[in-house]
């Protein structure tokens, strides 16, 4: 049957302004609802932070600032966490220089790859690796499950390879981060996501870890494929091509994230750096 009001009462699309004042304000909830916690105890709140709880964070976000919101209008949940890892910062650094936080407004197309610089890059790494668990990939392909998996996989054969050398590990444990960003290029999506965070050469291999396999299945342009023979990190590329490829079985053993994320931070107490 025809509605004529139908059309007059439908809910407007949701601007991208608005979908990052709802993130923000979503995000102040959570972190009000984690309380006065420490840091370590923070950080532990928010990976048990479930969908329903992001959910229920969005939609109480949109009523507050007086919109109604279809809820497949609502930012991801993706885009809470960017605005976690930027209030939670703010916050804390508000903390300790003893003044009350101050809540930051979103500048227009601001992202969290231009805040990454200024912040925590564990916490940048964990909130951007976090999301991975739930980013489900097609079996036939990935037999081992999802993106978080396959990327610890990935981080363990390249600590087999190569123990020592963190811009390489960190290339292999973030290397699939834009597959949470709903991009259709993951790689360079990805590289943005953790750009301030990582040195230029994880972030040349993070935004290049495609090609090697495209070049393999229907060739490169002229153009990318000399940009490829001409950088100086090609072997690395290989190596991590190889690595991501071998990094899909099921039921393999591999080290936690947490694990993970305290090997890398203890590369950087190691002595060897200095000589």
């Amino acid at each position: 049957m025809h509605d004529k009001f139908r059309k007059k009462y439908r809910l407007p699309a949701t601007t991208e302004r608005l979908r990052q004042q709802i993130a923000l304000e979503a995000a102040r909830r959570l972190l009000d609802a984690a309380g006065d916690l420490g840091t370590a105890s923070t950080l532990d709140w928010l990976d048990r932070t479930g969908e329903n709880d992001f959910y229920v964070a969005k939609r109480k976000a949109a009523a507050v600032l007086g919109h109604r919101v279809r809820p497949g209008d609502l930012p991801s949940d993706s885009e809470v966490r960017d605005q976690l890892v930027t209030l939670w910062r703010s916050r804390r650094g508000q903390d300790e220089a003893g003044e009350e936080p101050a809540m930051p407004e979103p500048a227009e197309g601001e992202g969290v790859a231009a805040l990454t610089e200024h912040l925590d890059r564990f916490a940048v790494y964990r909130m951007r690796l976090l999301p991975l668990e739930a980013v489900k990939q097609n079996p036939k392909f990935h037999p081992e499950g999802d993106v978080l998996y396959h990327s610890l996989q990935v981080f363990h054969l390249a600590r087999e390879a190569r123990p020592y050398d963190e811009e390489f590990l960190l290339a292999a444990l973030l290397h699939d981060v834009g597959k949470a960003l709903g991009s259709q290029d993951h790689a360079g999506a990805g590289a943005e996501a953790v750009r301030g965070a990582v040195t230029e050469r994880t972030l040349w291999l993070i935004g290049h870890h495609m090609d090697l396999l495209i070049a393999r299945e229907r060739g490169l342009s002229a153009r990318l494929r000399r940009e490829l023979e001409a950088s100086e990190y090609l072997e690395d590329l290989k190596l991590l091509r190889e690595l991501d490829d071998a990094g899909r079985v099921p039921g393999m053993v591999v080290e936690t994230l947490d694990e993970v994320l305290a090997y890398i931070k203890g590369l950087e107490h190691e002595t060897y750096l200095d000589q």
